[in-house]
């Protein structure tokens, strides 16, 4: 097939949401003129991402809006973590989402994330580099803030197994990683998770930076905690399925990771954070330049799936403000530019919900509906119809020019 046009995808993780003022959405309630002019010149629905009723991580969800079936491609969080933060996988390792944590003397877990560590992560996590056990080697390497990726690589290792993370806001004990499977994959993997955890709980209470931060009064990172395990298993690219290159702008480590693992390019850019405070003008300008060289340009933009989760309205109206200069900057350029969400985060509950989220394509050739405002409720009235993440998939590969035909 051969490119006719190339195309921006913009995902606002968590943007999403259910009425909070007045019977009305954060998205209802912000002030977004040029959302709300793309609305009105282009073609919008809603769409559920795994379907209908079932609520998506960010990470099956953004593999299905790349086209990938997570009941076949879907390995656990783990992988997408690692690559993420630069880890070069190989087929067999088995990958985790990590945390620094703090824990009292009993193992309890005081903070699961420590504080929220700035820039403590990536000098925290050299000194958890060089573990070998029953000869399985450990990659560990810091995220953002107080997230991290490991890697177990060595023989007969498997994914099969619990998390040391008691995922709970009260005083818990680390838990014990345990074999989900009665195979000796599981059993040896659940035994090695247990030590490095043990043995990072000795080399982080003792570090420098970890004394200084409690001399400061601040909670120290002194274990890791493990959750998410999947094994990496390569996966045929965007570029062999449909003959065309793509790049990812993103500041956090997951979605640059799930970019890789589908064979995007994934460039630094200097300013986007994953946060509240990331830099929409950088990730404008560095989405723009890519263009020049990739056919297809996914952008992500974290913040409002961070207030959803804290229950800050200001803090969502805010990304909305953001997202709308987003797409004042990106809607000049001469190719298709889709707007939606990964899932919606309701401030009511704090948390992933099942709710749909609008979709919105912009673009000469688009159809035009009688939708007048970029929101839940409006783009349930547009042409789209219901769709779920592949579908939108399908529909933006088509629209490039670059699906295949069903029959003769």
């Amino acid at each position: 097939m051969s490119l006719e046009k190339k195309a921006i995808l913009v995902v606002i993780d968590g943007l999403g949401d259910r009425p909070v003022k007045d019977n009305k959405t954060p998205l209802q309630l912000a002030e977004k003129p040029v959302l709300d002019e793309l609305a009105r010149g282009g073609s919008t629905g809603l769409m559920s991402t795994l379907g209908r009723g079932i609520i998506p991580g960010s990470d099956t969800a953004h593999l299905a809006l790349f086209g990938y079936d997570v009941n076949r491609y879907y390995k656990g969080r783990g992988p997408f973590e690692a690559l993420g933060v630069g880890v070069e996988l190989r087929e067999g390792d088995v990958a985790f989402r990590c945390n620094f944590a703090t824990v009292d003397e009993n193992l309890r877990v005081i903070d699961r994330r420590a504080g929220r560590l700035k820039d403590e992560g990536a000098e925290l996590a050299k000194s958890l580099q060089g573990m070998n056990i029953e000869g399985v080697e450990v990659i560990f390497l810091s995220s953002t803030e107080h997230r991290g990726a490991m890697v177990l690589r060595g023989n007969g290792l498997s994914p099969a197994i619990s998390d040391t993370d008691p995922h709970s806001s009260e005083p818990l004990p680390v838990m014990e990683s345990e074999p989900g499977e009665a195979s000796e994959g599981a059993k040896k993997t659940a035994r090695i998770v247990n030590k490095v955890v043990k043995e990072s709980k000795a080399i982080l209470s003792s570090h420098p930076l970890n004394k200084k931060r409690e001399e400061e009064g601040k909670l120290p990172a002194n274990i890791i905690l493990t959750r998410g395990a999947g094994i990496y298993e390569k996966v045929e690219s965007l570029e062999d399925r449909y003959g065309f290159n793509s790049c990812c702008i993103a500041g956090s480590a997951l979605y640059k990771g799930v970019a890789k693992y589908v064979g995007m390019q994934v460039p630094h850019i200097e300013g986007a954070t994953g946060r509240l405070d990331t830099d929409i003008e950088a990730k404008a300008k560095a989405a723009r330049e890519a263009l020049r060289k990739f056919d297809f340009v996914f952008v992500h933009v974290k913040g409002a799936d961070n207030a959803g989760h804290d229950g800050d309205l200001e803090g969502k109206l805010l990304m909305v403000k953001k997202v709308d200069r987003l797409a004042q900057i990106l809607s000049k350029e001469d190719a298709y530019l889709i707007i939606t969400a990964d899932h919606s985060t309701p401030l009511s509950i704090r948390r992933h919900s099942s709710d749909p989220v609008p979709v919105l394509i912009y673009g000469d050739g688009a159809r035009r509906d009688k939708v007048q405002s970029f929101d839940e409720v409006s783009a349930s009235l547009g042409c789209l119809g219901h769709l779920t993440g592949i579908e939108l998939n399908r529909i933006i590969v088509d629209l490039m020019g670059c699906g295949h035909m069903v029959g003769s």
